[in-house]
């Protein structure tokens, strides 16, 4: 019984449910040379002109240190530049640049399909509650 109420856990079953839907995605990153947090920084980027570091770290739900070597491997493959802001040196922007804007176009699409696919496999109501559920619980503190 008590192996049943572990796998029937929120965060069992938050786990299982990465194991489904992440690997579609991760295929698509590797195809296009990215990793799963590069992804997430050039998402982000792609929604915005330029991020600061420190706000970039939030969004993408990245730890600051660790940012800083995904972003310098993007830059070294030239997808996304940096900035040091002239007010304040300890802040640093970042953007995509012209190449990483290609990229989006090459692989939205099929981060698009993939979502799409995702979202027919279940009821619309089903997907709907799963959604609005998971955004209340992560906004708990």
């Amino acid at each position: 019984m008590a192996i049943h109420q572990f796998t029937l856990s929120l965060p069992m079953m938050l786990y299982r449910t990465l194991q489904v839907v992440m690997p579609r995605f991760r295929r698509i990153f590797s195809e296009f040379g990215i990793t799963e947090q590069q992804w997430r920084v050039l998402r982000v980027l792609w929604e915005c002109d330029e991020v600061a570091l420190q706000e970039l770290a939030g969004v993408a739900l990245i730890s600051s240190p660790s940012l800083v070597g995904i972003v310098d491997r993007l830059q070294a493959n030239g997808l996304v530049s940096r900035r040091r802001s002239e007010q304040d040196r300890r802040n640093v922007f970042v953007r995509a640049t012209p190449k990483g804007q290609d990229l989006k176009a090459q692989l939205m699409p099929r981060v698009q399909d993939t979502y799409l696919d995702l979202k027919h496999s279940v009821d619309a109501e089903v997907w709907a509650d799963v959604l609005e559920g998971l955004k209340e619980i992560s906004s708990i503190e």
